[in-house]
């Protein structure tokens, strides 16, 4: 069987790929546990100055896995719980990791895949490749990301997105700050590559880790805070009436009457 998550290093980028893409790239708790190995070992590693997660196949991140939604549906709200835990776990060490992290999405980032790409540094992405946080049509709520994605973009741009659910292009995506930068697919890995090449060359990495440092700490108490809350309603809602329903439809491929 192959690994959810694969990894490699070239010449001071460390590189993270998401490797199921018969799945669109889906969030198992096998590849959650995969992603935090794999950023943890990159930590370590002197010789990584620069991370880039990218996904094999069509899709960046569908969200989370299908077979694992079917079986949530039976959790108590303290495994509900645990489970929004180590999520929130992976997201925060993304979001403060000591050094720059680079998305690089060459297809669809919808739900918590589009969580992934927030908690980036950078985010390039194919002109083809659409965003949002679907939650609130199955009846959940987007409450990790919110914390995150309030801190990066506003309160208005994010209201808009976990209020409204939408699916935004690139360009879009772009404008409200989500994404970086829009590249033709052909272009989009060496693109990337070399906006990583230019940071290991040109930029001092104790600098870029303690100016990221710096930043992470301006807020970070009110963040940790607003996370724990936010894992709290994350598994309550999970045992609401209109997420039992939203998922039921979900995964029978209907839409739920609200």
């Amino acid at each position: 069987m192959e690994n959810s998550v694969l990894t490699k290093i070239n010449q001071g980028i460390g590189f993270i790929t998401l490797n199921r893409p018969e799945k669109r790239n889906a969030l198992s708790p096998d590849l959650i546990i995969e992603l935090d190995k794999a950023f943890s070992a990159f930590e370590q590693d002197d010789e990584v100055k620069v991370v880039i997660l990218q996904a094999a196949g069509k899709a960046f991140c569908a969200g989370a896995d299908l077979d694992y939604i079917q079986q949530m549906q039976y959790f108590s709200y303290e495994e509900n719980l645990a489970d929004s835990n180590r999520l929130k776990a992976l997201f925060s060490k993304i979001y403060e990791f000591p050094k720059v992290v680079i998305a690089q999405v060459q297809g669809h980032a919808l739900a918590g895949g589009c969580g992934l790409v927030s908690v980036c540094d950078f985010a390039f992405a194919a002109p083809e490749a659409l965003f949002g946080y679907t939650e609130v049509k199955i009846g959940f709520i987007p409450a990790l990301v919110s914390v995150f994605l309030t801190e990066q973009i506003g309160q208005a741009k994010t209201t808009e997105l976990l209020l409204s659910g939408e699916l935004i292009p690139s360009s879009k995506s772009v404008a409200m700050g989500l994404i970086t930068e829009v590249v033709e697919g052909e272009f989009l890995e060496k693109r990337t590559r070399e906006f990583a090449a230019k940071l290991v060359a040109e930029n001092s990495a104790f600098s870029m880790k303690e100016t990221k440092r710096l930043l992470r700490s301006l807020n970070e108490s009110v963040r940790h805070q607003a996370l724990d809350l936010a894992a709290e309603a994350n598994a309550k809602a999970r045992g609401h009436s209109d997420c039992i329903k939203g998922v039921a439809a979900f995964l029978s491929k209907t839409k739920p009457s609200w």
